[in-house]
């Protein structure tokens, strides 16, 4: 037994090691097990119970919203006692794929632009309009593919750094009063990504990450606890 140097006395052993100072096995209570297993447990159901609660949402607000637009002739829950869920979200989809081939032919190409310069003549429908569509066009579109960028920058001082999407370049005045070549980029807020801010900022200062914009959405809305897995290569 090892002694101590001054008294000559054994020296007390080390809370939690054997007489070896080898550790010793830790062994947890019921309740600590079952604590973990609830845990567990809220970690696996929290985000099906909460995709399942969204869809579920979305598809009740689309039916109560095109359900009663249908005729009681042409409406299925009619003549049967029970009710469709999704049928209205259904017929929204079909409703659109016959909009966007009408819109993709000559005859519907020639009405949506009538629509347009009819909306133009609007001072507050053309701003609502015009926005709307330029945003939808930049996301949907092969054109937009810079807006699925994540970037990182200094913000909101140097030495400070911040997830941004790249929503691509500046032109106009914006480019023309700037001395290097500027990008407009989106900061996000924590942990509600749908609000943030618009800034300008030169290309050099931008690092162009790896990760994808939604693994960058997840660190954002997590706060920095999901941390996506980078293999590592070179940018």
């Amino acid at each position: 037994m090892q002694k101590d140097d001054d008294s000559g006395s054994a020296a007390p052993i080390p809370t939690g090691f054997d007489l070896n100072g080898a550790p010793k096995p830790v062994h947890h209570g019921l309740m600590w097990r079952l604590r973990n297993y609830f845990l567990a447990g809220v970690v696996v159901a929290a985000p099906m119970g909460m995709t399942l609660y969204v869809t579920w949402a979305f598809v009740s607000f689309v039916d109560g919203s095109v359900k009663p637009l249908i005729p009681d002739a042409y409406n299925p829950e009619t003549y049967f006692r029970f009710s469709f869920p999704g049928l209205g979200l259904l017929i929204m989809v079909v409703a659109l794929t016959m909009l966007g081939a009408l819109a993709a032919n000559f005859f519907g190409q020639t009405l949506l632009d009538s629509g347009e310069r009819l909306v133009a003549r609007m001072p507050i429908m053309r701003g609502v309009y015009n926005a709307t569509k330029q945003i939808l066009e930049t996301v949907t579109t092969p054109s937009g593919a810079s807006f699925r960028q994540a970037a990182l920058i200094e913000y909101p001082r140097k030495g400070l750094w911040t997830i941004c999407f790249i929503t691509g370049e500046a032109g106009g005045e914006v480019q023309a009063r700037t001395d290097d070549p500027v990008v407009s980029v989106y900061v996000p807020t924590t942990p509600n990504p749908t609000s943030g801010f618009l800034i300008f900022v030169q290309r050099s200062e931008i690092i162009v990450l790896d990760m994808s914009v939604e693994e960058a959405v997840k660190m954002v809305i997590s706060m920095g606890l999901v941390i996506p897995k980078w293999n590592n290569l070179p940018v």
